[in-house]
């Protein structure tokens, strides 16, 4: 979708932000950041539902209590929409809602939510000027990642009374949990006139229609009236959709090499009866076949099946880990070859133009204005490779932008493109494009916070580059190394250059190896060319980039078995920002 593009206008004065006028410029490139989202449709990560209550509040009218209501507005488009409204509370001023306002989640956006508390008197479920008692801004990410928010209220003219307003939220979880079954059965049938019957087991999900989902048929146990099949897994929506008491149908054969398999009974249960078989109990049932037992006077059954064992394993979402206290850090890392031009000149894509942004700050705008939320402490490690520095203009392939290596960070993204300002005319634009080294760097940070064992921390690095990397041998070597770790890669190609040899990077087309053959883990790299987003809004970057997250985030997570940090812990361990 195109949009304007005013949408990636402003930036600073003359290159720099020293100024109010730069300032504001500047901040007219979060505000456009936000103001396109609702464009375009991505699958909805999760639901969460957020409760809502208030202290303090006080009625213009000094002598009664006032009788509130939350009503909660989305922004799209830069307009503020009503999503919802909680019920009236009668003369309350410490009111706490029982409606849930359930909304959508996506990581990849930045979500604008607006909480207006209004007097809403009996006679009347109009909204008056008058009846407004504050507001509150915020996004959908910052109640996500602190779990708990709260706010002073703000009255017309942004000034904060006594009164504050709190929202808490939760996953509406979708059940992705599995259960791992292991069943065996005893003195089946005999189908086979030369040998025993050759058994296998289906089970199928009876659906609210009527119609039959097969979820799982077990291997043939050849020649074997008293069979054991292999344990095998199922994700809970597979088996039930969720609901423990819809019926599942099992059916038991009798295996014959031309397809015609023989039917030697069948039994209902529901998943709810299935979990008796937790903690070293069986659950067993009759095996019924319907005709012999219609026609059969003395007809018992055609066999016992088994449950051995039920066990359920929870499958945490990325939002039971980022509610759980983990910490996106996010750094970036600037390509500073060459290749980019002479920064002085309008053609260079280093070109700091007074009015329009160039592709670096775009990118790296669109991308951590989404990351902030989820890092408390809002400090940016900010790196530059393929440039000779002062004071001896050697070439560096992971120097700090703010030419101190002992703390790189920069407050918020704002610092980050301030000191990419102010570094640009310091640096003499050099090569090669090297990038394992910056990745190597942030795997060291990473490899650090696998000694917790807890999702404490994971790391995203943003790498904006113009070009082809001529380390590619050990770019991939790093790449391998890091599948491991908790962290994952995103690379932004600016300009026009031929970005083909990046795209093996992005795991998608196949599996990336070391060049000793090695494959990575997991696929933690996605590669995209800014020139696709050219005319879109800085909000399909994001989306594009970031979509991935959530998924490789619980991979590393659930694959190494660590559980989200509980929450009494959590709260106790974790400082807030202001």
């Amino acid at each position: 979708m195109d949009t304007p593009a005013e949408e990636w206008h402003a930036t600073g004065t003359s290159g720099t932000f020293g100024t109010e006028q730069g300032m504001k410029k500047m901040s007219n490139i979060y505000e456009s950041a936000a103001n396109t989202l609702g464009i375009f449709n991505s699958p909805c990560l999760t639901k969460v539902e957020l409760r809502v209550a208030c202290k303090g509040i006080s009625d213009r009218d000094a002598l009664s209590k006032p009788d509130p209501c939350v009503i909660l507005k989305m922004q799209s488009h830069g307009q503020w929409f009503e999503v919802d409204r909680t019920e009236v509370i009668r003369t309350c001023i410490n009111p706490v809602f029982s409606k849930l306002f359930t909304v959508d989640f996506y990581f990849e956006e930045v979500q604008r939510l607006r909480f207006e508390v209004h007097d809403i008197s009996s006679n009347h479920n109009g909204l008056k000027e008058a009846d407004f008692l504050g507001g509150m801004e915020c996004t959908l990410g910052q109640i996500v990642s602190q779990r708990k928010l709260s706010k002073s209220l703000l009255k017309h003219g942004n000034t904060a009374g006594k009164s504050s307003i709190t929202v808490i939220a939760e996953e509406l979880s979708g059940n992705d949990d599995y259960v791992e079954l292991s069943f065996s059965a005893r003195k089946l049938d005999d189908k086979d006139f030369f040998s025993k019957s050759d058994p296998f087991l289906e089970i199928f999900r009876v659906n609210d229609d009527a119609t039959q989902q097969l979820v799982h048929r077990t291997e043939v146990v050849m020649n074997n009236l008293n069979p054991a099949w292999k344990t095998f897994k199922v994700s809970v929506n597979s088996l039930c959709s969720g609901d423990q008491d819809r019926r599942l149908k099992c059916i038991v054969w009798d295996w014959d090499s031309n397809g015609k398999h023989d039917f030697i009974g069948e039994f209902s249960s529901t998943f709810k009866e299935m979990r008796g078989a937790m903690e070293g109990r069986q659950v067993q049932w009759e095996c019924i076949n319907p005709k012999y037992k219609a026609k059969k006077k003395n007809y018992k059954n055609s066999g016992i099946v088994i449950l051995n064992q039920c066990k359920i394993h929870k499958m945490h979402s990325f939002l039971d880990y980022i509610m759980g206290g983990c910490q996106i850090q996010f750094t970036v890392a600037i390509d500073f070859t060459a290749s980019n031009g002479d920064p002085r000149n309008s053609c260079s894509l280093h070109y700091i133009h007074p009015y329009q942004p160039n592709e670096y700050l775009k990118a790296l705008v669109a991308v951590g204005e989404i990351c902030q939320d989820y890092d408390s402490d809002k400090m940016f490690p900010a790196f530059g490779f393929g440039a000779r520095i002062p004071p001896e203009y050697k070439v560096s392939h992971d120097f700090a932008i703010n030419f101190n290596e002992d703390n790189p960070e920069c407050a918020g993204i704002q610092g980050v493109v301030e000191a990419y300002q102010s570094c640009l005319p310091k640096l003499q634009l050099y090569g090669p494009t090297n990038i394992a080294p910056i990745i190597q760097k942030v795997a060291k940070s990473a490899s650090e916070e696998t000694n917790t064992k807890e999702a404490s921390q994971y790391f995203i690095l943003l790498i904006l580059t113009d070009g082809v990397i001529t380390d590619m041998a050990d770019t991939r070597e790093a790449i391998v190394h890091a599948s491991h770790l908790p962290m994952s890669v995103i690379i932004v190609g600016v300009g026009n250059a031929d970005f083909s040899d990046m795209q093996m990077l992005d795991g998608d087309d196949g599996i990336l190896r070391s060049p000793k053959g090695e494959p990575v883990l997991r696929d933690i790299v996605q590669f995209v060319p800014f020139r696709n987003f050219k005319h879109a809004s800085p909000a399909a970057l994001a989306k594009s980039v970031l979509a991935e997250v959530p998924n490789q985030v619980v991979d590393y997570y659930n694959g190494k078995g660590i559980k989200p940090k509980c929450m009494s812990e959590y709260e106790s361990s974790r400082t807030l920002a202001p």
